[in-house]
């Protein structure tokens, strides 16, 4: 039996290792594109206060004082949320009697969708006035509305970075911004995502889609929440809304033919459910964090931390 040199061996080694795609590696040992494992999200961060309650929010925010704010990151995608109010209706036929009356602006930056820097009108683009409305939606279930009859609360939220998943993380920084603004809610209102779809001949769920994940499973939709509808029936994305605590539903789009029915929509609901679970813990850390240092600031314990951004 013949041995074949040393340096025949590498060079053949190394050949065979840079054919190979770094996507084809982590198919191998069953992680997704981004290095995560089929029921991992993204890694998280939430700041609470971002901006002052007193700072001019400038011509793209609200142009009066902010009441609490936000800002969620979720992998790539970064989320500003702005809360005004409760303040006066401006016109007496907006008010409601018993209850406050909740508006929802969603807006993104030019630069926040990768390679298209064309700025929206959030007042006629199809994608961001449904997106708004499944906001509204989702935090109307969660607000106490009629503890402030005959006013208005105003939510802006400002997409800074979109790689997926942005009505997700508006969601999860509208809950903050209100938190931080004092609002009351019955229960904090986290989202997350859920998707199935035939890639590299596993069939399998996974939880927090970023971009090119939503693209697969959408057919090629690039979109941030609820706008994928060319999927195919052995595909399917699934934005989810939940009260944790509750174990209410309060959101929940689907626009896939699903081939497995109810049962195949349950077992994604589950996952996407139990990713609402983990982003909860991210976000109660949070404002455990935020309620921490309130305090100390009260005591006179306070540490000033100047941020470079």
């Amino acid at each position: 039996m013949t041995r074949l040199p040393i340096n025949l061996i590498s060079s053949a080694h190394l050949t065979i290792m840079t054919s190979l795609r770094r996507t084809d590696i982590l198919s191998l040992i069953h992680l997704r594109s981004d290095g995560r494992r089929p029921n991992e999200i993204r890694h998280m961060t939430c700041h609470l206060g971002a901006l002052p309650s007193t700072t001019d929010c400038g011509s793209a925010l609200p142009s009066s004082a902010c009441s609490g704010s936000a800002m969620v990151t979720m992998g790539l995608t970064q989320v500003l949320c702005i809360v005004r109010g409760p303040c006066d209706v401006g016109r007496r036929t907006e008010e409601l009697p018993d209850r406050a009356t909740l508006e929802v602006t969603m807006r993104t930056a030019p630069f926040a969708p990768p390679g298209d820097r064309r700025s929206t009108n959030p007042t006629s683009d199809r994608r961001l006035i449904e997106q708004s409305h499944l906001l509204q939606k989702a935090m109307s279930a969660s607000i106490l509305l009629h503890l402030y009859p005959k006013s208005k609360i105003s939510v802006t939220v400002m997409v800074l970075a979109d790689d997926g998943g942005r009505l997700e993380a508006a969601i999860n920084a509208c809950t903050l911004a209100l938190i931080d603004a004092g609002i009351p809610l019955k229960d904090m209102v986290c989202a997350c995502s859920a998707g199935r779809w035939n890639a590299g001949g596993s069939d399998e769920i996974v939880v927090d889609l970023n971009r090119r994940e939503i693209q697969a499973a959408t057919g090629g939709s690039s979109g941030g929440g609820g706008n994928g509808g060319g999927g195919t029936s052995d595909t399917i994305y699934l934005p989810v809304a939940t009260m944790p605590q509750r174990g209410t539903v309060v959101l929940s789009q689907c626009e896939s033919r699903l081939s497995g029915g109810a049962e195949a929509f349950g077992e994604v609901l589950e996952c996407a459910r139990a990713g609402c679970e983990m982003v909860m813990e991210v976000m109660a850390a949070a404002v455990r964090e935020r309620g921490a240092g309130l305090w100390k600031a009260r005591e006179g314990k306070a540490t000033v931390v100047l941020d470079d951004w």
